[in-house]
């Protein structure tokens, strides 16, 4: 899928700023052909949550709706119209003038519909159905329930089975762009670099709607010097004295894509592709024939006021600070981030653990850790209680179609924190590995993350991976303030995964301590600055006693949002910055360890 730009063949019109919004209360039925009644102004894209300073609205379960008018310009009649939803999370149904014209359910992917048909000169009502509703077919997991107040009325509520608040609404870009009526439909860029001979052979591959005389590919440096031409819908070149994507150093080529009739340039499209070679040999992660560290962060979409909706300027802030202290590296949890993030690692440099939003596949989920590794798997029955597979297919092929040709992304991960310890998770993820491996040409790593339940001992789904990912919290949920203990255990884990799989590549996706800012004791209290640093320190050690531990993102680059809990005091309190990104004190201890391992040629 393209991501929409302006081009000589190409107009976008952009639907961002403020509608009018409502929740729907299912008392009386609401025409989507007409107006919402006493709607209020709402800001997209954001969150629909924290915007009115109203409790019904921002714990709503249930439907929502959005409104607003859309004039089209009269030259753009002529061309085909397309009306593209950044996200809408996490169900959707769109009409114009009253009429649906599209659905889409899954709440962190982009989707469009042609809506020539549809509109007319003037005026037009655009209006959007969206349900914030999660269950046992969803992803991300929610456990639902419907009761009847007094009144009769059906009472629908959501509580979230994972640790993040259930942010909704429209939350990333919303734009109808034009194109001609033939028109070029995908772009897939798949290089294969020679390290050796410093050159690299990149396929493109173009789908195109209509009829071209020609379709011509024009591979472009990052001065605008053409360094290949080809002519076909599939088509090779080489490229000799290779510019590479590097971490923290990022070159980006363009693939100028032209469909031709009668010599004329019809439509037009340009594509940032970077060239890298990705490799997992004898327990390291290759990038560019050299081993790869990652440093950095499992985070969160999530800022005050716009919820998960996108902020660009917090992007930018929080790319900047991960550079700032040496990171490199960041996993998009718990469900893939938006393009416009995905677009700025490329320039960026940043390398990205691209996650689908398969999280809460487990029915034992709650904060009491202990309860649940006790369990041993044995107690529950995750796989025949979820029905989340087929929204787990649609998410891989919707991840990768979208994100197949950034550079940025090095590794998918297929899911987090899922029951993988019990009997049937094997025959559940099998086929979701198969499909991520079939559908990517670039032939990237594929991951999933682990909770502390799936053990070398249990982990029924470890053979499928590529690299061992773990999040583990010993010294924080188990071993709670005993750091002694906890580097002990911690380390025996590390050698069991070590000795069960000599050539996998391992490191933690998730460690971290809840820390309140300006909390201190001397005495190594758990939730004090102070306690946040020892446990990063303790577990550092870990680290670098073992040989095949390629990486550290800790949990959590920033302060975020929740449910409501025992164990959470307006959020979680994980990150090494508080919601605001200011700094604790860890920083200092982090950027120190960071900045002295370098991104490429640590632990050769």
């Amino acid at each position: 899928m393209l991501y929409p730009i302006v081009t000589q063949t190409r107009s976008i019109l952009d639907l961002n700023g403020i509608w009018k919004f409502t929740i729907d209360k299912e008392v009386e039925k609401i025409d989507p052909a007409k107006p919402l009644k006493n709607a209020k102004n709402i800001a997209v894209p954001a969150s629909f949550n924290d915007q009115l300073a109203l409790q019904e609205i921002r714990q709503h379960s249930g439907f929502v709706w959005y409104q607003r008018e859309v004039t089209i310009p009269n030259y753009m009649f002529n061309e085909r119209l397309v009306l593209r939803f950044g996200s809408a999370t996490h169900e959707a149904w769109v009409y114009i003038n009253g009429k649906e014209i599209t659905h889409h359910k899954g709440g962190f992917t982009p989707f469009e519909v042609e809506i020539n048909n549809f509109l007319k000169t003037g005026k037009n009502l655009l209006i959007v159905k969206l349900s914030n509703i999660l269950d046992y077919t969803t992803l991300p997991v929610g456990n639902y329930s419907e009761t009847v107040d007094a009144n009769g009325k059906k009472v629908r509520k959501v509580d979230e089975n994972f640790d993040f608040f259930n942010y909704a609404g429209l939350h990333r870009p919303i734009k109808i762009y034009s194109t001609p009526k033939s028109y070029i439909e995908d772009i897939t860029i798949v290089p294969d670099v020679d390290l050796k001979n410093k050159s690299a052979k990149v396929n493109v591959e173009i789908a195109t709607k209509g009829k071209f005389d020609a379709v011509k590919v024009t591979i472009l440096d990052e001065e605008e010097k053409e360094v290949a031409q080809m002519t076909g819908t599939t088509v090779d070149c080489t490229i000799q004295n290779v510019h590479l994507w590097q971490p923290m150093q990022a070159y980006l080529y363009r693939a100028k894509v032209e469909g031709i009739v009668k010599g004329e340039v019809v439509d037009c499209y340009t594509e940032e592709f970077g060239i890298r070679k990705i490799e997992i040999v004898k327990g390291k992660f290759f990038i560019n024939g050299e081993p790869f560290y990652f440093k950095g962060f499992g985070k969160h979409e999530d800022t005050y006021v716009n919820g998960r909706g996108l902020n660009e300027a917090y992007n930018v802030l929080d790319i900047n600070l991960m550079k700032a202290i040496g990171a490199n590296s960041f996993r998009t949890s718990h469900y893939p981030y938006s393009e416009e993030m995905m677009r700025l690692c490329d320039r960026e440099g940043i390398v990205v653990i691209d996650e689908t939003p398969a999280v809460g596949l487990m029915t034992a989920f709650n904060f009491d850790i202990s309860a649940l590794l006790s369990g041993g798997g044995k107690k529950e029955n995750t796989w025949n209680t979820m029905h989340t597979h087929e929204a787990h297919m649609q998410v891989i092929r919707e991840l990768i179609a979208r994100d197949k040709n950034h550079a940025c992304v090095c590794v998918w991960s297929i899911a987090n924190e899922a029951s993988n310890h019990e009997e049937g998770a094997y025959e559940y993820f099998a086929p979701l590995f198969a499909l991520a491996r079939e559908l990517d040409k670039q032939k990237r790593p594929c991951t999933y993350v682990s909770i502390m339940s799936t053990m070398p001992n249990t982990d029924k789904t470890s053979s499928l991976t590529d690299i061992i990912c773990l999040n583990r919290y010993y010294g924080w949920y188990l071993q709670h303030g005993d750091l002694l203990t906890a580097e002990k255990a911690a380390a025996a884990e590390l050698k069991e995964w070590e000795k069960l799989y000599p050539d996998k590549p391992i490191m933690y996706t998730e460690y971290g301590a809840d820390t309140v800012s300006g909390f201190h004791s001397m005495y190594g209290e758990p939730f004090t600055e102070e306690f946040q640093q020892d446990y990063y320190e303790m577990n550092s050690r870990v680290f670098d006693g073992c040989k095949n531990f390629v990486g550290e993102q800790l949990w959590n680059f920033a302060d975020f949002q929740t449910k409501f809990g025992i164990f959470r005091v307006q959020g979680n309190k994980k990150g090494i910055f508080n919601r605001a990104r200011e700094p604790k004190m860890v920083v200092r201890y982090l950027r120190k360890r960071w900045k002295s391992i370098p991104d490429l040629g640590f632990k050769k």
